[in-house]
């Protein structure tokens, strides 16, 4: 019995996981998609970068102040970090789309601007 719930809800979870069309979101970004940006966000950032902190090095958050005391304030100057990298972070260009490192860069930038809520 236990068994099959969690084989129900492991199927259930999959397939929302699977199935989910991301949510294009106009305005600001472009027409980027934020929802996009969203799930790239969760699959490969998140790790170091839950709730837009960082754990690696505390100083160099997703925050808005700290964007904007990096010179990271824009989608562009995101996108050219998540490309490029800079140690300890990976550079992303080999393993994302240039679509993908924008609509993260836009996801990034929008949290940020909402105070990561």
């Amino acid at each position: 019995m236990i068994r099959t719930l969690l084989m129900i809800g492991l199927i259930g979870f999959l397939s929302l996981v699977f199935l989910h069309a991301p949510v294009r979101a106009e305005g600001e970004f472009g027409g980027l998609a934020l929802g996009n940006g969203q799930l790239i966000f969760e699959a490969q950032c998140v790790g170091c970068h839950v709730h837009g902190g960082n754990i690696i090095r505390r100083g160099k958050t997703l925050k808005l102040k700290a964007l904007q005391r990096n010179h990271r304030d824009s989608v562009e100057a995101i996108a050219n970090l998540v490309r490029n990298g800079k140690m300890p972070m990976s550079a992303y260009k080999d393993s994302l789309t240039e679509q993908e490192i924008l609509d993260v860069s836009a996801y990034v930038l929008n949290q940020a601007q909402q105070g990561w809520n």
